[in-house]
This record gives C-alpha cells, sequence and structure tokens, in this order.
C-alpha cells in the first residue's frame, strides 16, 4: 500500500502528478466539508505536503493525530506553525538552495530596474513618446552604489556576488555576525542608512515581522532604493506606500506583498516602483527542483532514509 498524504493546495503541476504517482493522495482543497474530509483520513494519513499561504497550522494538526511529516514547497516555513509541529513530533522538510540562483536573479533584476527605470521607458517608448518629446528622463547607475542585505543567508550571499558583478559595495545586517568580507551593521535602520540599495531578504514571520518600517525607511532616505524578494509581511507596507507616494524614498521593487495575491491597487499608480507577482523562483527548472525535492523529502522518510532538508 501506498502512504497516504494529504494536499493542502494545488501544487506545480509536475510535482502534483509524481505524488499522485508515489503516494495516495488527499485532496483537502477540494473538499466541500473540510472537517469531515479530514476525520475521514485522519486514521491514515502520515503525511502532509504544502505550499505557500496554505501552511500548516496546530488545528490542522491536532485533525490529523497520526502525522508524521509536513513536505514544504518552498524555503520559507512562516506558514508552518513550526512550535505545534515539535510538540507533536511532526518532522517539517523544505527545499532551499535549490532556488537560491533564480531568486538571486529575479533581486537583481528588481534592482537594475528601479533604478535604471527600464519597464517606465519601454512604456514611454510604445507611447509614442521617445518621437514626440525626446529622449527618456536619466536615471541612477548601479556602479559604485552600495548594496545593504538584510538577511545574508544562502539566497543573500547569491545575490551579493551579483551586485558585485554590477560594481556594487556590498554592507549586511543579520541578528549574528557571519564570517564575511563585507561590512556589517549592527540593526536596520544603521545598514538603510549606509545604503543606495536596502535588499531584504529575511525570512518571514513573527520576528520580522514589520522589521522594515518608517525608522528604517528615512534611515534609507529620499535617494535610496528598497527591493523585496522575502516576505510581504518583513516591511511595513501601508508606511512603504506613503514614502514612496511622497517620494521620502527614491524607489521600491517588490516582489512579495502583505496580502497576496491582494496588491493595494495605490501601487498600480507609482511611477517609482516596479512591481512582481511573486515569481522570485518561477521557473520551469527550479520549480521542478523544488518538487522533485519536496518529494524525496516525503520518499524517504517512508523509506526510514535520512532527511535531505530538515527543518524541524
Amino acid at each position: 500500500m501506498k502512504p497516504e498524504i494529504i494536499l493542502t493546495t494545488r501544487l506545480f503541476a509536475p510535482t502534483q502528478e509524481r505524488l499522485e504517482r508515489e503516494f495516495q493522495c488527499h485532496r483537502v482543497y477540494e473538499a466541500k466539508d473540510r472537517a469531515a474530509f479530514l476525520k475521514e483520513h485522519a486514521a491514515t494519513t502520515k503525511g502532509l505536503a504544502t505550499f505557500g499561504p496554505a501552511g500548516a497550522d496546530a488545528a490542522l494538526m491536532d485533525a490529523l493525530p497520526k502525522l508524521e511529516i509536513i513536505s514544504n514547497f518552498g524555503v520559507g516555513v512562516d506558514a508552518i506553525d513550526l512550535e505545534a509541529a515539535k510538540k507533536r513530533n511532526i518532522i517539517v522538510t523544505n527545499t532551499p538552495d535549490v532556488l537560491n540562483d533564480c531568486v538571486a536573479d529575479t533581486a537583481m533584476a528588481l534592482t537594475v530596474n528601479v533604478m535604471r527605470r527600464f519597464p517606465q521607458a519601454e512604456v514611454y517608448l510604445r507611447a509614442g513618446h521617445w518621437a514626440a518629446k525626446g529622449g527618456y528622463p536619466l536615471t541612477t547607475s548601479l556602479g559604485g552604489k552600495t548594496m545593504g542585505i538584510l538577511g545574508l543567508g544562502r539566497i543573500g550571499e547569491a545575490i551579493a556576488k551579483r551586485a558585485q558583478a554590477f560594481g556594487m559595495k556590498i554592507r549586511y545586517h543579520n541578528r549574528n555576525r557571519k564570517d564575511v568580507a563585507y561590512p556589517y551593521d549592527a540593526d536596520p535602520a544603521a545598514l538603510a542608512k549606509n545604503s543606495d540599495v536596502l535588499m531584504v531578504v529575511t525570512p518571514g514571520g513573527a520576528a520580522t515581522d514589520k522589521l522594515v518600517n518608517a525608522r528604517v525607511l528615512d534611515a534609507l532616505g529620499p535617494q535610496g532604493y528598497l527591493v523585496n524578494i522575502a516576505r510581504g509581511s518583513v516591511v511595513d507596507e501601508p508606511v512603504l506606500l506613503r514614502y514612496l507616494q511622497e517620494k521620502k524614498i527614491a524607489g521600491a521593487g517588490l516582489d512579495v506583498f502583505a496580502d497576496e495575491p491582494r496588491v493595494p491597487p495605490a501601487f498600480f499608480a507609482l511611477e517609482n516602483a516596479v512591481l512582481l507577482p511573486h515569481v522570485g523562483s518561477a521557473t520551469e527548472e527550479t520549480r521542478t527542483a523544488m518538487g522533485n525535492l519536496q518529494v524525496d523529502n516525503l520518499l524517504a522518510h517512508f523509506a526510514g532514509k535520512p532527511l535531505l532538508t530538515r527543518v524541524v
């Protein structure tokens, strides 16, 4: 008999197809009566595959008393109650490393586009303004500028390498200082004050909620740029919107938002913002690698083998 697992949401199609081959899958997201569905499968379900905001809270874990493992599609596990999992001896896995390069590419694309305003320049051309009004206004160079990386983990280090290739200098802030050559700043506001671009790469969750607030944006100042490829919760979004509207910072490149996919419409009117729909890791190659790691963790667990990427 194949192990029984529950899918909390629809997953990347090739991943879901592989899960369906390897396991007996129950799709709770299709259930008309969620409580009855969970009760029906409570005695036999030992695994859970989840993604994004679907996560897994304590109530879901309590509804599945035989649950042994939660395998997450993605690095961020802020939507999974890790403390509840620990108390119930439930293993949690994620999919790190395989997405570092794609997310770092997205981070640099946002940096280039918000500083050089290439999306706006294309709109200018397509509207016929080049011929009618002349060349597009001058923008800002990356070379010689300082990028402050808030969260110098594996993705942050990949971004740093790319930024240096553009001629940028690197600073960083972490909860703990790392053994790296980059200058360290003691807190986010100090990092912002010393940076031209503040790159947000921290995990989400309560510990980083609104970490980038008015104090940090004031330190970044009217010549500074914010780029966020972490979680929307890390930035105080209403404050950021106001600072962009009032030109209290030069611009922002955002791949993540506080209440995805619902983005405040006021962002759409901004000329000093570049907005993406959370596509940091969204390539066929990377999503395939993430999905394979999600499935392989489940297979390893049920085969009694060492897990590949355990969180708790």
